[in-house]
């Protein structure tokens, strides 16, 4: 296993080179290049002023350098050991502990890991809400799925997963923000950014002027919580299926009301349908984790709103609950697909395993299904999530250009756009390298992973 390791680093290193190599390449060779003329073109500069620009640009980025030289300069930078140069940019000797030094951004006159800075924590709190809850509904789905193989469960959800994942994500997020985000329907969340500007002089937590108002709130979503888990667990399923589908009735009423109050409409009838069939189908449904969850929130999301409209002091909702609030939208657009994607994915493989000669000896041997499931199947089963999981590491730093772009969330997808359009060769190269490092120690860690979960593989 340590010469397998041994290997794979030492691997990273020329194809890593390759990577930005390549990058390096492509944007030198695009139509115009990159040089001092294209870095000030649109100024409207004397030819005096125009002349020292590029000279300046010239000694600070080396642009008037060979294409060659150009990359190798920039390879010297970003490496912690090699050459040191004097003011003049001559070399002036060797070092071993120079540093990495990533540049100055062209577009931004910025030092390049500054703006990752600031920009990965972003990224990293979008993919950090959304993959955990990708992940856990898509093992919960896609196992249910395959242990009820050709069922109700398995028919919906399957026609479920495929209309999900035939959604474009653009598509998703201007419906999203059409419908929840604007005054002709539900003004219920904000369309862009991750708070708003009163939010920054909040404090940092909710804050109720009254404690008696903060007890009301608890009350409510702990009786909430309880009544309906104790309905899921004990409620006869004809009766809870009713209960939440008038429950889903009247919710829906309620939103076609708040958009359309002058008289009934075929709005009221959709949403009252829709929501009926819903809550009464996963209310009836027979899959206990699915029904006590959703019940669950229900119960509590209940509670909220009961409690808001007891509560008489004033309330401020402080910065975490707006940033929240800000990130609802989003981070719906970032789960449907891969949740969608990874549903499938898990109930093909679940499915693969249950009918393989080592399932059923372990059937003949006297083992009961759910044990078959859960200590033999279950863990061959999660090999194709963690090949599919080795893209997620660098998922974490590039962010999806898409959401964050159509939400207006200042992250690693959208500064890669404009560095892109920019041609920031800095920020670009800079961006290739972190993303290529990531992505091979993903790989890396997969094959680990690997390892871990099916004894049968090994290295040596």
């Amino acid at each position: 296993m340590y010469s397998y390791l041994t290997r794979r680093l030492l691997l990273m290193v020329p194809t890593l080179l390759g990577i930005t190599l390549v990058v390096f390449v492509v944007m030198a060779s695009a139509p115009g290049g990159i040089s001092a003329q294209n870095l000030i073109e649109g100024q409207n500069l004397e030819p005096q002023a125009k002349k020292a620009m590029e000279d300046y640009y010239n000694r600070l980025y080396g642009l008037d350098l060979p294409m060659p030289m150009q990359y190798l300069r920039w390879l010297n930078n970003v490496s912690p050991i090699g050459f040191t140069f004097d003011e003049q940019n001559n070399i002036s000797g060797f070092s071993f502990s120079k540093g990495s030094d990533l540049g100055m951004s062209f577009r931004y006159g910025r030092p390049v890991l500054n703006l990752i800075e600031e920009r990965v924590p972003i990224t990293l709190l979008l993919n950090l809400l959304s993959l955990p809850i990708i992940y856990l509904l898509s093992i919960a789905v896609g196992v249910r799925a395959a242990t009820q193989r050709g069922k109700s469960f398995d028919v919906t959800s399957g026609v479920v997963m495929l209309s999900l994942w035939s959604i474009p994500t653009m598509l998703a997020g201007v419906l999203l923000i059409g419908f929840f985000a604007s005054d002709q329907y539900w003004r219920w969340f904000p369309t862009a950014g991750l708070n708003r500007r009163e939010a920054l002089d909040m404090p940092f937590l909710p804050h109720w002027s009254s404690m008696l108002d903060l007890l009301l709130l608890f009350a409510c979503m702990v009786i909430g919580l309880l009544f309906f888990i104790l309905l899921s667990q004990r409620g006869g399923t004809r009766f809870r299926a009713l209960l939440m589908a008038a429950l889903g009735i009247g919710l829906g009423m309620m939103m076609a009301a708040s958009v359309r109050p002058d008289g009934f409409s075929m709005l009221h009838l959709l949403l009252g349908a829709g929501g009926g069939v819903l809550f009464g189908a996963i209310g009836g449904s027979g899959y206990a984790a699915l029904r006590t969850g959703f019940m669950g929130m229900t119960g509590i999301t209940l509670g909220i709103v009961l409690s808001f409209s007891l509560m008489q002091g004033e309330f401020v909702r402080g910065f975490l609950l707006d940033r929240l609030w800000h990130l609802v939208l989003p981070v719906l657009c970032f789960t449907y697909g891969g949740f969608a994607f990874l549903a499938k994915l898990m109930r093909t493989s679940v499915l693969e395993n249950l009918m393989a000669d080592y399932a059923r000896t372990a059937r003949a041997k006297g083992l009961s299904e759910k044990d078959v499931l859960w200590v033999h199947v279950f863990r061959n089963s999660l090999l194709p999530l963690i090949t599919v999981s080795a893209s997620l590491l660098p998922s974490l730093l590039a962010g999806s250009v898409i959401v964050e772009s159509i939400f207006s969330i200042d992250g690693m997808g959208k500064l890669a756009v404009e560095a892109v359009k920019g041609r920031d060769r800095e920020l670009v190269l800079s961006i290739t390298l972190i993303s290529g490092l990531l992505t091979l120690l993903s790989y890396l860690i997969a094959d680990l992973c690997y390892a871990i979960a099916d004894p049968r593989v090994n290295y040596e």
